[in-house]
Protein backbone atom coordinates (compact mmCIF):
# COMPACT_ATOMS: atom_id res chain seq x y z
CA UNK A 1 0.00 0.00 0.00
CA UNK A 2 2.87 2.87 0.62
CA UNK A 3 4.27 1.99 -2.60
CA UNK A 4 1.25 2.67 -4.47
CA UNK A 5 1.01 6.29 -2.48
CA UNK A 6 4.76 6.94 -3.09
CA UNK A 7 4.00 6.27 -6.81
CA UNK A 8 0.87 8.44 -6.99
CA UNK A 9 2.76 11.02 -5.31
CA UNK A 10 6.01 10.96 -7.64
CA UNK A 11 3.46 11.00 -10.56
CA UNK A 12 1.80 13.97 -9.74
CA UNK A 13 5.02 15.80 -8.87
CA UNK A 14 6.28 14.81 -12.34
CA UNK A 15 3.22 15.47 -13.98
CA UNK A 16 3.40 19.49 -11.72
CA UNK A 17 7.04 19.50 -12.74
CA UNK A 18 5.66 19.50 -16.58
CA UNK A 19 3.49 22.17 -16.72
CA UNK A 20 5.00 25.53 -17.36
CA UNK A 21 3.62 28.82 -15.85
CA UNK A 22 4.41 32.56 -16.87
CA UNK A 23 5.66 35.00 -14.36
CA UNK A 24 3.14 37.66 -14.04
CA UNK A 25 3.57 41.12 -15.77
CA UNK A 26 2.94 44.11 -14.74
CA UNK A 27 -0.13 45.30 -16.16
CA UNK A 28 0.53 48.10 -18.69
CA UNK A 29 -1.56 51.30 -17.38
CA UNK A 30 -4.31 51.96 -20.32
CA UNK A 31 -5.15 55.17 -21.45
CA UNK A 32 -8.42 56.50 -20.61
CA UNK A 33 -10.71 58.88 -22.42
CA UNK A 34 -10.08 62.07 -20.83
CA UNK A 35 -13.60 64.07 -21.87
CA UNK A 36 -15.37 64.42 -24.86
CA UNK A 37 -14.10 64.91 -28.63
CA UNK A 38 -15.66 67.33 -30.72
CA UNK A 39 -14.84 64.67 -33.36
CA UNK A 40 -17.61 63.05 -34.67
CA UNK A 41 -17.68 59.03 -33.20
CA UNK A 42 -15.47 56.94 -35.38
CA UNK A 43 -13.06 59.62 -36.17
CA UNK A 44 -9.50 59.61 -36.70
CA UNK A 45 -6.78 61.18 -35.05
CA UNK A 46 -4.85 63.66 -36.66
CA UNK A 47 -1.60 64.87 -34.97
CA UNK A 48 -1.46 68.16 -36.92
CA UNK A 49 -3.69 69.37 -34.58
CA UNK A 50 -1.54 68.56 -31.19
CA UNK A 51 1.61 69.96 -32.86
CA UNK A 52 0.97 72.90 -30.94
CA UNK A 53 2.06 71.83 -27.91
CA UNK A 54 5.43 70.64 -28.37
CA UNK A 55 7.70 71.93 -25.96
CA UNK A 56 5.24 72.49 -23.54
CA UNK A 57 5.04 70.47 -20.42
CA UNK A 58 2.27 67.49 -20.15
CA UNK A 59 -0.22 68.83 -17.84
CA UNK A 60 -3.87 67.58 -17.59
CA UNK A 61 -5.02 70.64 -19.29
CA UNK A 62 -2.23 70.72 -22.21
CA UNK A 63 -2.97 66.93 -22.75
CA UNK A 64 -6.91 67.57 -23.27
CA UNK A 65 -6.36 70.63 -25.30
CA UNK A 66 -4.30 68.29 -27.71
CA UNK A 67 -6.27 65.44 -27.53
CA UNK A 68 -9.24 68.02 -28.69
CA UNK A 69 -6.83 69.70 -31.17
CA UNK A 70 -5.87 66.02 -32.70
CA UNK A 71 -9.84 64.88 -32.75
CA UNK A 72 -8.56 61.73 -30.83
CA UNK A 73 -11.02 59.96 -28.40
CA UNK A 74 -7.89 59.24 -25.75
CA UNK A 75 -4.53 60.28 -25.41
CA UNK A 76 -1.78 58.77 -23.28
CA UNK A 77 1.64 60.31 -22.24
CA UNK A 78 4.46 57.70 -23.10
CA UNK A 79 7.80 58.81 -20.64
CA UNK A 80 11.23 57.32 -21.47
CA UNK A 81 11.85 54.16 -20.97
CA UNK A 82 8.02 53.48 -20.21
CA UNK A 83 6.93 50.04 -21.57
CA UNK A 84 3.81 50.53 -23.98
CA UNK A 85 1.59 48.31 -26.39
CA UNK A 86 1.82 48.28 -29.77
CA UNK A 87 -1.59 47.87 -31.10
CA UNK A 88 -2.62 50.87 -33.50
CA UNK A 89 -5.77 52.84 -32.54
CA UNK A 90 -6.45 55.50 -35.16
CA UNK A 91 -8.18 57.27 -32.51
CA UNK A 92 -5.52 57.63 -29.88
CA UNK A 93 -3.15 60.49 -29.49
CA UNK A 94 0.42 59.73 -28.09
CA UNK A 95 2.85 62.71 -26.48
CA UNK A 96 6.02 61.47 -26.33
CA UNK A 97 8.03 63.72 -23.27
CA UNK A 98 11.21 63.54 -22.29
CA UNK A 99 12.62 63.10 -18.14
CA UNK A 100 11.25 66.63 -17.10
CA UNK A 101 7.69 65.97 -18.92
CA UNK A 102 7.74 68.50 -21.77
CA UNK A 103 6.34 67.00 -25.04
CA UNK A 104 8.75 65.77 -27.84
CA UNK A 105 6.17 64.70 -30.23
CA UNK A 106 2.45 64.06 -30.69
CA UNK A 107 1.53 61.05 -32.98
CA UNK A 108 -1.72 59.77 -33.68
CA UNK A 109 -1.58 55.78 -33.06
Amino acid sequence: MNIRLWLAAVCAVGMAACTTSMPEQPQQPQPVPLGRSDAPAGGTCAAAGAQAVVGKVASAQVVERARVGAGARMARVLHPGQVTTKEFDAQRLNLEVNARGVILAARCG
